[in-house]
């Protein structure tokens, strides 16, 4: 994996949320005005609170390897 060479952004961070809410690999992910990020992988889950834009980028990383990880065990 190629290190980044500067931080998630606020903007990146969003567009990742809508993405995996989109996808419907997420319930919910919302920006709280503290710039902490409140994300929920069902609807009767429970909240987690993310610290930042990292935070949400490392989550969809997570998220995307899981989802090619199972993928190619079902082929």
């Amino acid at each position: 994996m190629i290190p980044r060479s500067s931080e998630p952004t606020a903007a990146e961070a969003s567009a990742w949320a809508d993405v995996l809410v989109r996808r419907r690999l997420l319930h919910a992910a919302f920006l709280t005005p503290t710039g902490q990020w409140l994300v929920q992988a069902q609807s009767d889950g429970l909240v987690r609170v993310l610290s930042g834009p990292a935070d949400v980028v490392a989550l969809a990383a997570t998220i995307q390897h899981r989802t090619r990880s199972t993928r190619s065990k079902t082929r």
